[in-house]
């Protein structure tokens, strides 16, 4: 059930520098559908030659993790297929670690074997990152999930990387500090996964990325290896900083054991707004004036179009909180004197609806109400997945192009999609696009891609913003990376992972040998 096919090449233009997927050239089925084979570069290159788990590995694992060692396929179905539906693996075996011991013995021994690994945290990723591709034993942080240490001075938390970011979060709000990341999946993503995938979120404006905020990582490598970065330091210039490798690597060069990480003071003053706009260039207008009158208590600028209010509406009987627009706004401000935040938000938003930017709003200070508008923006993810096949786009773009791409894409696809949606980061320059159909539609992919990724090369944006690359999107890396940079993270995986047993067919493209 395997079929080759050329794939559709990038442009000349493109092409000279160097940004030509040719390892998209030969792209091979892996799952069979309705629709039958399909030629896209998203879909999985042939099985590599790993060992299969054999009796006396089955052995080995019961003895290490007693109990622990899941073989019941109703068990490890879960963890074989991700949460969109649209990846699944075959995946016969689920291990539980507690420890970082236990997974240093797990992974020396697959090296030793060449069993293939996936590792696991929450298994909310959106590119086929965080399930198997084909018969990888699972490995999952589930059970990692104890907290190490919090410093109530300096705000540093330590903890295993299986803690659910939820949990931290209310751990964190009980001793008066926040998480400096915040994502709608915080119910159930763990924040090994997070950093492994440089997750973003929404509270990425005012505290900047995992790459700052994280101080330390203990990483297992792939032969067993414990490497201990596990720094508590603000600052630390003794040689290369190692820790970064593993920050958005996504599983394949170790797997995280535990994390340090900076925590800001929980805010005495919070504000949400809901803002709406009749155009795309208001809203930015009005995000230039949010961050020069707002400044330092601006901690969140988010955007959805109507067709995302149309779907909240329709499949989660959302209401629209203010009159219907185009464009709506969710600005959050994180401060700690009430009345300094009151004063310079009231300026904000009078400057802003006298100057006609803003067509309509309303102001929550109340947390019932902070969450209720801040769902608006956070359930769009859930509200699509009502709406059909989704098909899903995490672009970075210069900020004034954001917009464009979802108008432009409208008009390429026409009938043939059912929504197109577009939300995001403003303040980050992060476009979410959503194309949703009826059912699953190859011609719709096709259309689709490589039009999203040669618009966004077009304009020097990344084809991944903050969900990875995972398996559906390696094999466009070179719309984003030179052929230089890339054959540098191959060297790296080649000299961390050597056999190539943690992840594989993922992340990187198939032709880097």
């Amino acid at each position: 059930h395997e079929e080759t096919r050329n794939v559709p090449r990038l442009p000349s233009s493109l092409l000279r520098r160097g940004r030509c997927p040719q390892s998209a050239t030969f792209a091979r089925e892996l799952h069979l559908g309705p629709d039958g084979p399909a030629s896209s570069p998203a879909t999985a290159p042939r099985r590599l030659p790993f060992s299969r788990v054999a009796v006396e590995d089955l052995t080995f694992f019961r003895k290490t993790l007693p109990g622990r060692a899941i073989t019941d396929p109703d068990l490890v179905q879960s963890s074989n297929e991700d949460w969109l539906k649209s990846v699944r693996g075959s995946s016969e075996v689920l291990l539980r670690p507690q420890t970082t011991q236990e997974v240093s013995q797990i992974l020396s021994y697959c090296h030793s074997r060449n069993l293939a690994v996936n590792p696991q945290g929450g298994n909310t990723g959106l590119v086929g990152g965080s399930v198997p591709v084909y018969d990888e034993i699972v490995l999952s942080t589930s059970l990692m999930n104890s907290i190490l240490s919090f410093d109530k001075i300096s705000g540093i938390l330590t903890c295993q990387a299986g803690c659910v970011l939820e949990n931290l979060s209310l751990y964190l709000e009980e001793r008066d500090h926040i998480m400096p990341l915040d994502l709608g999946a915080k119910g159930s993503c763990q924040i090994g996964g997070n950093v492994a995938t440089n997750a973003g979120g929404l509270r990425l404006l005012r505290y900047g990325s995992l790459h700052g905020t994280v101080l330390g990582l203990e990483v297992v490598l792939a032969d067993g290896q414990v490497l201990d970065c596990l720094s508590t330091l603000r600052k630390d210039n003794t040689g290369y900083d190692l820790k970064q490798l593993f920050i958005g690597s996504e599983g394949t060069l170790g797997v995280i054991t535990a994390v340090s990480i900076l925590c800001p003071r929980k805010p005495k003053s919070v504000n949400v707004v809901f803002l709406g706009c009749e155009t795309f260039d208001q809203l930015l207008k009005t995000f230039q004036l949010c961050k020069g009158m707002l400044g330092e208590i601006l901690s969140a600028f988010e955007f959805l179009d109507s067709e995302c209010m149309r779907l909240l509406n329709t499949h989660l009987k959302l209401a629209n909180p203010i009159s219907d627009c185009p464009f709506y706004i969710v600005i959050e401000t994180s401060g700690s004197d009430s009345d300094h935040d009151s004063q310079k938000l009231h300026n904000f938003l009078e400057e802003a609806m006298t100057s006609l930017l803003v067509t309509d709003g309303t102001v929550a200070t109340e947390e019932s109400k902070i969450k209720t508008l801040w769902s608006m923006r956070e359930r769009v993810t859930e509200a699509l997945t009502h709406d059909g096949f989704t098909y899903k786009y995490d672009i970075s773009l210069p900020v004034e192009r954001i917009y464009q791409l979802v108008t432009d894409m409208r008009q390429h696809l026409g009938k043939r999609a059912r929504s197109v949606v577009g939300y995001g980061h403003v303040g980050d320059g992060n476009l979410h696009l959503n194309v949703t159909s009826s059912a699953k539609d190859p011609a719709l992919l096709a259309s689709i891609e490589p039009f999203v990724y040669e618009w966004a090369a077009k304009f020097q944006g990344s084809i991944s913003a903050e969900h990875g690359l995972g398996l559906k999107k390696r094999n466009y890396i070179y719309y984003s990376k030179s052929r230089p940079a890339v054959a540098i993270m191959g060297k790296m995986k080649t000299l961390l992972d050597p056999k190539g047993i943690l992840n594989p067919y993922k992340t990187l493209p198939d032709d880097l040998k």
